[in-house]
C-alpha cells in the first residue's frame, strides 16, 4: 500500500490557497467568472452533443455565429431570455434553475 502524497490538495484547499477563502472579494470573483466558464463548456458540450456547429445554433436561436463563439469562450455576458432561447429552441432542451445557500 502506498504512502499518501502529503503534497497532494483538493481542489478547494488549491483555490483557498491561490485564490483566497470563500467570502473575500477576491474569491467572490473568482467564483462569479468561473460560473460563466461553465456555462459557456455547459453550452459547448451541448450543442456538440447535438452536432450542431455554432451557425447552425446560432440560427435555430435566433442569433449569430459570433455570439455563440463567445459565450462558449467567456468573452460575453449573456440575457437570461438569450439563455432561454439557446437552450429551448436552439438545443431543444429545457433550463432549470436554483439558488443555493452556502
Amino acid at each position: 500500500m502506498k504512502a499518501k502524497n502529503k503534497n497532494l490538495k483538493s481542489l478547494d484547499q488549491f483555490v483557498d490557497e491561490k485564490i483566497g477563502k470563500r467570502g473575500t472579494e477576491k474569491r467572490e470573483e473568482f467564483e462569479t467568472e468561473y460560473d460563466a466558464f461553465k456555462l459557456g463548456v455547459l453550452i459547448q458540450q451541448a450543442r456538440e452533443d447535438k452536432g450542431l456547429t455554432q451557425e447552425q445554433l446560432a440560427e435555430l436561436a435566433g442569433t449569430n455565429k459570433s455570439y455563440i463563439s463567445k459565450l462558449e469562450r467567456n468573452l460575453k455576458d449573456i440575457r437570461f431570455s438569450t439563455l432561454q432561447r439557446i437552450i429551448n429552441e436552439g438545443l431543444g432542451g429545457h433550463l432549470d434553475i436554483s439558488i443555493r445557500f452556502e
